[in-house]
């Protein structure tokens, strides 16, 4: 008996070869017109974009090797089905460089959007702008500047970029940002040390933003900003719900490699045996941890000190929590008995050294 297959069946045997060979057709133009934007090649670029203009348009849905095998979880993340505008950012990092044509290159690819009319462009501006602020690879090639004003002249806003740019350190991008219409916020001020607007702006901010403000601030390592949010009260020891809520200041200070920093906030009382959520690693043991990853020897050296100074905090810090107990003649707390015991490992393994 010969049978068959129901007709929704057989469509859709007969579609998804078309559509997957579709998504290879795609993935491969994709992968020509990036290896252009990577050389600066804009006579290539310009070819490409001419003969399909679904370069312009469409969303990278399906990478091939060639991009998953170099950025990995990031195409889960925020670099998930980018547009090809995107790449000129370097954010994900590639190949560490930008070719110092970038921003033409950025603008060949805007300009045949908009010859093309195509829909969803100024979405396209607003994402590639914030990925430009983040890309530390931008900064390094000095072309950073110029790609920023190459995408807001094109329509993107600047708004909230500042922030963005500050999360790795981009000062002068941040400020750029500001001149080029982006409002000034608390955490903005803070890391730019503009005194002035960092108290005007503190009078009205929440206590979110001053949390904010504050983590942004230990994380550039602003020592001095630091003292001012303290001065305000804001809590030592609590994330922000906003910026890597996984830690506490602390750890974000020590991540920065300023031991001035460091010591702002130790000297302060904030708490040395807080552990992050994502590694479950005290401040000393992010340290520790930058310390052996250094990738120069100015690195290595400046997070050895800050591993030297918190090893030193910790030892005093034990020691001071036993003498109290005994002098009082209570029984510590729970939380106290927790506190001491990682406190107490953390000594052992600095004696040990």
């Amino acid at each position: 008996m010969i049978t068959t297959a129901p007709k929704e069946d057989v469509t859709k045997v007969l579609v998804r070869p078309l559509l997957m060979n579709n998504l290879e057709i795609l993935d491969s133009l994709f992968r020509q017109a990036v290896s252009a934007i990577d050389a600066g090649d804009v006579t290539t670029l310009e070819r490409l974009l001419a003969t399909h203009s679904r370069l312009m348009r469409e969303r990278l849905d399906s990478p091939g090797a060639w991009l998953r095998d170099k950025v990995g979880n990031a195409l889960e993340g925020f670099f998930r089905q980018p547009y090809l505008l995107w790449f000129v950012a370097e954010d994900p990092v590639r190949n560490n460089k930008l070719p110092k044509n970038i921003a033409q290159v950025a603008r060949t690819i805007i300009q045949a959007a908009e010859r093309e009319g195509v829909d969803n462009l100024q979405e396209q501006l607003e994402y590639a702008l914030k990925l430009v602020s983040w890309s530390w690879v931008a900064r390094k090639c000095e072309v950073q500047i110029e790609l920023i004003d190459v995408l807001i002249d094109a329509g993107a806003s600047p708004e909230k970029n500042p922030n963005n740019a500050l999360v790795n350190g981009n000062f002068t991008a941040a400020a750029h940002l500001v001149a080029r219409g982006a409002k000034l916020t608390l955490a903005t001020a803070l890391c730019l040390e503009r005194w002035g607007d960092a108290a005007r702006l503190a009078q009205t901010a929440s206590a979110s933003e001053k949390q904010f403000g504050f983590i942004l601030a230990a994380l550039n390592g602003k020592a001095d900003a630091l003292r001012r949010m303290i001065d305000l009260g804001v809590d030592l020891n609590s994330p922000s719900a906003d910026l890597y809520s996984h830690a506490t200041a602390l750890h974000h200070a020590v991540c920065s490699g300023s031991l001035d920093a460091v010591k702002v906030l130790v000297e302060a009382g904030a708490e040395l045996g807080t552990r992050d959520k994502a590694e479950n690693a005290t401040p000393l043991g992010w340290a520790e941890y930058y310390q052996s990853e250094g990738e120069s020897d100015d690195a290595v050296k400046r997070y050895a000190e800050i591993t030297a100074y918190l090893r030193e905090k910790s030892a005093n810090s034990t020691s001071s929590t036993v003498v109290e107990a005994r002098e009082l003649h209570v029984r510590p707390s729970l939380e106290e008995c927790e506190r001491l015991a990682n406190d107490l490992v953390e000594f052992v393994e600095y004696l040990a050294i």
